[in-house]
């Protein structure tokens, strides 16, 4: 499919080509009443490969969903005459056909005359998880924001009434922390579908780089020197690091264990994934260690880890940390969507995540490519 074409769906244009959608998408031509299949993008070709050429959207949303034929026949016929189709055709909770999918027309605004109508097809049951998800999602923006602007509310009158000054810090500070939700908001909503890839990126400047934008204060960061390089996007990986910085801070001790020394011996995880190498630390040291807590940047077996000497998540909590809205920051100072963005930005590049308990008893964070832990 071509890349240099563009979709909108509705009246919301995206500058996202079709050939970089993550969805399955079809392009069809009408020829002689029927709808015939000519166009395809990565993702369906992976979903759908079973497709012969020369299928139709008939014959396809048949064998694809179970659908039955007068559900397929009212597809046809609404592609046929132009309109818009926002519809599901599945099992109906048989289990003896076809997954449900959730089918949606897009608009083409290029120039090609290739393809007379797209279709973006979607697991329904992945859909509707995704729209639970937005409304948590938005639920916690709206909560964690209306506090904020109370704040810088009640700063600026009282600012009006005593004429002092300081007031206006407390507001630039609502200002930041708003500031912040946005961008996580922004980072959600970008989700895997625009990453620009660069090849052998140095994992080590990318965190050394994220550090210096984090609030820190008397925390320290340990590079590893061997951590190996990677393709990723840097701003998503830098993005990455910082959240979990942010994290570290902001949930580690003010009293932290004694750490391990710059060349100690990391002893791996104790999650539930085996086979963890361990990793040694002959790192860089960033910031010189006080009394605050202490990151570590380091490698495993295909991939790194982000690891913390503070107090930790308990087992118990380690399932939710990756949900919207989590937060143990007693402060309030917290998003609860740093660890959501984390979970979405490694899954964008096809990593997994895992969380486990570090050698010095705080958290850490292990990445690793997909396929080597199928």
């Amino acid at each position: 499919m071509s890349d240099e074409r563009e979709a909108r769906h509705g009246d919301a244009r995206t500058t996202v080509p079709i050939g970089a959608f993550p969805d399955p998408i079809l392009g069809y031509e009408r020829r002689a009443g029927s709808l015939v299949i000519v166009d395809r993008n990565p993702p369906f070709e992976r979903v759908f490969e079973s497709v012969p050429a020369g299928a139709t959207v008939s014959e396809w949303a048949t064998t694809a969903t179970g659908a039955d034929d007068q559900s397929v026949a009212e597809l046809h016929t609404a592609l046929a005459d132009g309109r818009r189709v926002d519809t599901v055709l599945g099992n109906g909770g048989r289990a003896d056909s076809g997954a449900a999918y959730r089918l949606r027309t897009l608009a083409d605004t290029g120039e090609s005359e290739d393809v007379d109508g797209l279709l973006l097809v979607t697991d329904a049951g992945t859909t509707r998880s995704a729209e639970v998800e937005v409304d948590r999602i938005a639920s916690v923006i709206s909560h964690d924001l209306r506090n904020p602007l109370e704040v810088a509310n009640i700063h600026l009158r009282a600012a009006r009434e005593s004429g002092e000054t300081e007031h206006f810090d407390q507001v630039r500070q609502s200002h930041d922390r708003m500031e912040r939700i946005i961008r996580d908001v922004l980072t959600l909503a970008r989700g895997a579908h625009v990453l620009d890839v660069t090849a052998d990126i140095d994992i080590g400047d990318v965190a050394r780089d994220a550090w210096a934008t984090v609030e820190t204060e008397s925390a320290s960061l340990t590079v590893a020197a061997d951590l190996p390089a990677t393709d990723a996007d840097p701003d998503r990986l830098q993005r990455l690091f910082e959240n979990l910085f942010r994290n570290a801070v902001e949930h580690g001790s003010t009293s932290p264990p004694s750490r391990a020394p710059e060349d100690a011996v990391e002893r791996g995880s104790t999650g539930s994934r085996p086979g963890v190498d361990d990793a040694v630390e002959t790192g860089q040291e960033v910031t010189p260690p006080e009394d605050g807590v202490g990151v570590r940047v380091g490698r495993v077996e295909d991939g790194f880890f982000v690891a913390d000497d503070g107090v930790g998540i308990p087992p118990a909590e380690r399932e939710r940390v990756f949900d919207p809205g989590y937060s143990t920051n007693e402060t309030g100072d917290g998003t609860g969507l740093g660890l959501t963005i984390v979970e979405r930005i490694a899954e964008a590049h096809d990593w997994t995540v895992s969380l486990a308990t570090g050698s010095a008893g705080g958290a850490r964070f292990e990445f690793r490519p997909a396929s080597t832990t199928d």
